[in-house]
């Protein structure tokens, strides 16, 4: 069994492989293996709507009602969206909202609280 690195941001020696990525159970940190932490953060800048930049974990807040695709559930202005998850792709924000359940957000609807 190869010895996994520790984790780039906490140090936990507990790292774990999910799929490419290599995950910290104790700060949930995600990253490629053989990444540099710095380097893959650098790349990634996502702001909010009015240019904060946002981190993972952060509490973000709706700025605009969102209609949910595919239901007649809408996420009203002013919605709290606590511990975000950023990805890449169009919709940037991974996150759950209380009553709607997981969903994916643009940045440009979310303002950093």
């Amino acid at each position: 069994m190869t010895a996994l690195p520790p984790c780039p941001k906490c140090n936990s020696e507990y790292t774990y492989e999910d799929g490419d990525q290599l995950v910290c159970p104790e700060c949930a940190h995600e990253w490629k293996a053989g990444e540099n932490a710095e380097a893959g953060d650098d790349a990634r800048q996502i702001k909010d709507s009015v240019g904060n930049l946002l981190q993972d974990g952060d509490t973000v807040t709706v700025i605009k009602d969102l209609k949910v695709k595919g239901s007649s559930l809408v996420v009203k202005v002013g919605t709290k969206v606590k511990n975000i998850r950023l990805v890449d792709g169009d919709h940037d924000i991974d996150c759950k909202i209380d009553g709607i359940g997981a969903m994916k957000l643009k940045s440009e609807f979310v303002r950093k609280v």
